[in-house]
């Protein structure tokens, strides 16, 4: 984390001296540091954050709040001219729309940590076929996008050591198992077949992957999905609330903790229950 804090940190900083248009030396001695220093902060090799005086300095000279500096908000400004740090934003017709992604996708460069828990399961642990099925029906999302980003976004956590974690109700996965629901039509054979595949994935990618499942007979959670230190997103159908704000972000990471305390299927058990769950397929 400490790794991850220090490179949102030097990239806010190349900003705040880009728009400053002035010589690095020049930026450097309005902070009241020399050169050199400035020059450590910046390089790609330096694993410090800078001292608080040199944040405060930063933040009270060029208008910058210190939790964006450290990547706890994307809220630029400090004070009262602070945006809204909760957003409600409407025409969310799929809960993984350009939007989603483009969250997804901030947060995965940073290195950040993503914990979702998703309206059914997670998209990229999904086949194509299931994902043409599930979205049949909603127009207004681009079906062939979907797929095509499930399968970019599997390969990637195998090549890389990026860390998700998800919190499914077990509920869920017996309903799919058993064609009910939304996925009342779906062919028994493609059920199997899913689940063969996704629980070979959880033990392939294990433990960059983390599955946890949950008994919505003790819990329940709406959809929703911690980016890092500095995002989240909840889902209600048709919107979706964002919040940018530090504390609102620990919050719905306490939420997601208290799911995996109540989780009735830990990470290591949840290929078995999966496999199970296909074998028991019509």
């Amino acid at each position: 984390m400490r790794r991850q804090v220090v490179h949102v940190f030097r990239e806010r900083l190349l900003q705040v001296i880009e728009r400053s248009r002035l010589s690095p030396a020049a930026f450097a001695r309005t902070l009241g540091i020399d050169r050199s220093t400035l020059s450590q902060l910046l390089s790609p090799a330096n694993d410090r954050l800078p001292r608080a005086e040199t944040l405060a300095a930063v933040s009270q000279r060029y208008g910058v709040s210190v939790d964006w500096l450290l990547g706890l908000t994307s809220q630029e400004r400090q004070g009262a001219d602070v945006v809204e740090q909760v957003r409600v934003e409407g025409q969310a017709g799929s809960p993984t729309d350009d939007r989603f992604l483009a969250w997804y996708a901030e947060a995965e460069n940073a290195g950040y940590r993503i914990r979702t828990v998703p309206r059914s399961f997670p998209d990229f642990l999904k086949l194509g076929d299931v994902i043409r099925y599930e979205y049949a029906n909603w127009p207004e999302v681009d079906v062939e996008a979907s797929v095509l980003w499930a399968g970019e976004r599997l390969d990637s956590m195998r090549r890389s050591d990026l860390s998700q974690e998800a919190c499914l109700p077990l509920q869920g996965l017996k309903a799919f198992a058993r064609g009910e629901a939304q996925w009342e039509g779906l062919p028994a054979s493609l059920r199997r077949e899913q689940l063969e595949t996704m629980a070979a994935t959880c033990r392939a990618i294990y433990p960059s992957l983390r599955v946890h499942l949950f008994d919505l007979a003790q819990t329940y959670s709406a959809p929703f999905t911690v980016f890092g230190p500095q995002r989240a997103s909840l889902y209600t159908g048709g919107l979706f609330f964002v919040f940018t704000a530090s504390m609102h972000v620990r919050l719905l990471n306490q939420r997601f903790d208290d799911l995996i305390r109540a989780s009735a299927v830990q990470p290591t058990a949840v290929a078995d229950v999966m496999e199970g769950l296909a074998r028991e397929v019509g």
